[in-house]
């Protein structure tokens, strides 16, 4: 093998882009089975809880091009196991507004879709009980927070410190519920041989899908099959199995034939899952020079009747500020919702804007600049594990943010900057990830000719997967970019952990990597460090976490500066510029890199100003299902963002030293935004969205 120039950290261009432009890149729908598709279409529940006490399809089952009607009388039975809401069809019973009770199999979707509306059912329902609060008797701490977090942490007297600090905060903050709305809907396209079942789906990791239909229709691994090796977008939602893999399994098993359920964007707000709504008490003590002596975060959160999703929204602040007495707690109540799931950062996307706004409230109460009541707060070692960073540079990029963004010389004072009708101000949040790494298999084979195929189910959600693992193969083999040919995104390759957490790259990568190694190994002790003719396949693991996760506490780290301006007449925001400054271990490629951090960082601006589900308490269903009601932002709303990474080299995360960088670019960022839009008000908004309408409210005007 020869040596060629270093490709990780290189900009490459993405591999599967031309294909992406030119249409030719099959996502699931456009898979072509070989043989005609038929269509599903779903009847839901109109209630939120009770039982059908009626369910008549005859008259759907009469219409021409209909195939069946799968309802809880007449669908397969599925296997025991099964989580939360994937036992579709097995039941009477109705939990959340939404849930499928009947599915329709046609010819075509339009026949589909129309006999949906033939079909009769009527409910015995309850009133549904959708609103959260922090006042409910029922509300518990689970056993567990969701990636094995404990539920509670307590160091040292919290109330003590709090009563005798020189200068508290106490404040509550809220976030709505959120939709994952990937451009690309959920799709499954499914198809038995026999009894060997193929999914051609849209997910985030293909053996992440198999084992739940393994359980539903009793099969082994090797019967199963799931295909998807390009995804039109997730951030979290296709992390996990829902409704559309199982029902589109069962259809295609009733009627012998291909079938694809493709779910409406309406149906994406009920049947793939939501970030939980939360309500959180943040309290901070400090002495009168800014150094903490207290931290407090209660956090409440919903989950659904039928499935437990605890998410660890106060676990950020367990890691990111020095305080000798400290406490988190999380508490949850059991709605009639659709069970929630995971959203990019799930726990600390929420967690962050509380906990950075209350950081901000605390530096204007002691009238210190807030990038240095942050530095003042810098911990030396995890102040909950008492372990030391694998490498921590959170001052180093609130320091060059501010030099990026201009911070020196920022006014105090809230609502004195103006230009014409605007309201002028700056914010500034942190930023953090936990850097993880998973279980991950990989087959390198190479070829006589000196060609490598590299195989793993890794997955490209539009992330860069596909280009950046191809970097990392070819760097690991000392070949380039064209002689290597990447596989990924179906069950039949070696075994990967799904596309989320930040640890793709992070597992995937480390698994070529000792893969490549033992190639190398095997090269040299038995073909004098040449390529035989015949070739040579060899086959590697990564086992898990790093060997180093108990020693070290690995976060990647991020500070997010902004300028929001506020129109007075209207309440209008517009963040015309921001800076982001990122330490998150090597980068594996700068341009897609750029784009995972402008990604993430404009989606905390969404939170922060347009993104918010609304039920009606009455009726219990949500009112803006689709991309007209539900506001998210577009490129009209994100001005001129200046991304910036630090170059960090941690030895203890993985084989490659990096950190994933999916999701710590919308950690902060809504917090950054309610700062500066408080600097520029002086109107404090603590439940988000920050929409124009709270600004009249603040003023008494509305």
């Amino acid at each position: 093998m020869t040596t060629v120039d270093r490709l990780v950290g290189a900009g490459v261009e993405r591999i599967d882009g031309p294909a992406k432009v030119r249409g030719t890149a099959p996502y699931a729908y456009e898979q072509d089975p070989g043989e005609p598709i038929c269509s599903v279409a779903v009847v839901q529940s109109t209630v939120n809880r009770g039982r059908i006490t009626r369910l008549d399809p005859t008259a759907a089952e009469a219409m021409p091009g209909v195939l069946a009607v799968l309802t809880p009388a007449n669908a397969p039975r599925l296997g025991e196991g099964l989580a939360s809401d994937l036992p579709v069809l097995q039941s009477l019973d109705v939990h959340y507004q939404g849930q499928i009770v009947a599915a329709v199999v046609a010819e075509s979707s339009e026949i589909a879709k129309a006999a949906v509306g033939a079909v009769a059912v009527e409910y015995a329902a309850h009133e549904p009980d959708v609103v959260l609060s922090t006042d409910r008797p029922d509300l518990y701490a689970p056993p567990q927070l969701m990636a094995g977090y404990e539920t509670d942490s307590v160091i040292g007297d919290v109330e003590g410190a709090l009563a005798a600090a020189a200068v508290t905060v106490d404040a509550t903050y809220e976030t709505p519920t959120q939709h994952n709305n990937p451009i690309e809907m959920h799709t499954s396209m499914a198809r038995w041989d026999g009894d060997r079942l193929t999914l051609w789906d849209a997910n985030q990791g293909p053996h992440n899908i198999v084992n739940d239909l393994m359980t539903a229709f009793g099969l082994e691994r090797g019967q199963v099959r799931v295909i998807s090796p390009y995804v039109g977008g997730a951030f979290g939602s296709k992390a996990f199995t829902h409704p559309n893999q199982i029902l589109a399994a069962m259809a295609a098993k009733v009627v012998g034939r291909t079938v694809v359920f493709e779910l409406t964007r309406q149906q994406m707000f009920c049947l793939v899952g939501h970030r939980t709504p939360t309500i959180q008490r943040v309290r901070l003590g400090a002495d009168a020079e800014g150094r903490l002596t207290a931290i407090s975060h209660e956090v409440v959160e919903h989950t659904s009747r039928i499935s437990e999703f605890a998410e660890q929204t106060a676990t950020p602040t367990r890691v990111l500020y020095a305080a000798p007495h400290r406490r988190t707690t999380h508490r949850l109540a059991r709605l009639d919702v659709p069970p929630p799931t995971i959203m990019r950062a799930p726990g600390e996307t929420p967690g962050m804007f509380a906990l950075e706004s209350a950081m901000d409230e605390l530096a204007h109460s002691l009238g210190i600049d807030p990038v240095e009541l942050r530095v003042r707060n810098e911990p030396e070692r995890d102040p909950e594990r008492d372990v030391p960073w694998s490498s921590r540079n959170l001052v180093a990029c609130l320091r060059t943010g501010a030099e990026r963004f201009g911070w020196a010389g920022r006014d105090l004072r809230p609502g004195v900057r103006e230009d014409g009708r605007w309201l002028v101000g700056t914010g500034v949040a942190a930023a953090t990830y936990p850097a993880r790494r998973r279980k991950a298999e990989c087959r390198i084979t190479g070829h006589g000719d000196g060609r490598w195929t590299v195989e793993i189910d890794g997955s490209d959600i539009g992330t860069g997967a596909w280009t950046a693992l191809t970097q990392i193969s070819a760097d690991a083999l000392g070949v380039g970019l064209g002689a290597v040919e990447l596989r990924i995104g179906d069950s039949d390759l070696p075994f990967a952990g799904g596309a989320g957490g930040s640890t793709g790259l992070a597992s995937w990568g480390s698994a070529i990597v000792l893969t490549a190694r033992e190639v190398r190994r095997q090269l040299d002790e038995r073909y004098g460090g040449q390529l035989p003719a015949d070739g040579i396949v060899v086959k590697g693991e990564v086992p898990g976490p790093s060997p180093h996760a108990e020693q070290y506490s690995m976060h990647a780290f991020g500070a997010h500066f902004v300028e929001v301006r506020v129109d007075r007449d209207t309440g209008e925001v517009r963040l015309p510029r921001a800076s982001s400054v990122y330490a998150a271990g090597t980068i594996v490629n700068a341009r897609t890199a750029r784009s995972q951090f402008l990604g993430g960082f404009s989606m905390g601006v969404s939170m922060a100003l347009h993104e918010g589900t609304i039920a009606d308490e009455r009726l219990g269903h949500y009112v803006n299902h689709d991309l007209a009601e539900y506001h998210v932002a577009t490129n009209a709303d994100i001005g001129d963002i200046d991304i910036h990474w630090l170059d960090e080299d941690d030895p203890y995360v993985n084989e490659l030293g990096i950190k994933g960088i999916g999701e710590i670019g919308i950690t902060g960022a809504a917090a950054a935004v309610a700062n500066a839009y408080w600097h520029a008000t002086g109107l404090r908004v603590r439940d988000l969205p920050i929409t124009p309408d709270k600004y009249f409210r603040a003023l008494g005007q509305g």
